[in-house]
């Protein structure tokens, strides 16, 4: 999905060339009929070529995967996903990251969230 949101539009064999170690060109194409089938994309004929495009927002599917994310590795816990986050990183948070960080829990602490 990365590489159709970056680029827009994309065959198989655009995916494929993009992705880092990627599976054989087969298995892309059968995930992309997956991604497809559950309407995450859909694709129009071009000569020969199926081009796929998202149907999903990537602002929405962002969202979904780390509702997925968080259930299935936190247990539904943001406050641990933040911390494994920070925790994982091979170097501290610098300044802007940190005003950052201190800004979005002002924000939610503000809205009693």
């Amino acid at each position: 999905m990365d590489v159709v949101y970056r680029l827009g539009r994309a065959t198989a064999a655009d995916i494929h060339e993009r992705l880092p170690d990627a599976p054989c060109a087969a298995a892309v194409r059968t995930m992309l009929r997956i991604l497809e089938h559950k309407g995450h994309l859909r694709h129009a004929k071009e000569g020969p070529r199926h081009v796929y495009f998202a149907t999903t927002p990537r602002s929405v599917a962002r969202r979904s995967a780390l509702r997925h994310l968080l259930g299935t590795f936190f247990n539904g816990s943001r406050s641990a996903a933040v911390a494994a986050l920070l925790d994982a990183s091979d170097r501290p948070l610098d300044e802007g990251e940190r005003r950052e960080l201190e800004a979005v829990l002002r924000r939610l602490r503000d809205e009693g969230r």
